[in-house]
């Protein structure tokens, strides 16, 4: 008990002395306009630095990270491997891949999954 206490206050106090020393040797920084400002290889900027992108690729990513967290939550269910699932196990995966299943036709249905 005595060793984890003091593995905390070690770890701690670790964290504070570099937290402070990363803090006090950081280079100081005067923040002008001129500085702040895109560099465009020594021109002026030509356009917003905020300039929108495409929704369609935002769409995108969303649905690919929608379908990533699926694989991660499915990976329970199929590292079981051969070990049957029982009634309320299986009836949460059904439900689980309908909701997917549904929400995958209802993105097909309005247009997201169609690139060109």
């Amino acid at each position: 008990m005595i060793s984890l206490i003091l593995t905390s206050l070690l770890v701690f106090s670790l964290c504070i002395i570099m937290t402070l020393l990363g803090w006090a040797i950081s280079a100081r920084t005067i923040r002008s306009a001129e500085k702040m400002s895109p560099f465009e290889c020594g021109f002026d900027p030509k356009g917003s630095a905020r300039a929108p992108f495409s929704m369609r690729y935002f769409l995108l990513a969303i649905i690919f990270l929608i379908f990533d967290v699926e694989v991660v939550l499915l990976f329970p269910f199929l590292s079981q491997g051969l070990i049957p699932l029982h009634f309320q196990g299986t009836l949460s995966l059904f439900i689980f891949l309908m909701i997917l299943l549904l929400g995958l036709v209802h993105e097909w249905n309005q247009g997201s999954l169609n690139w060109a």
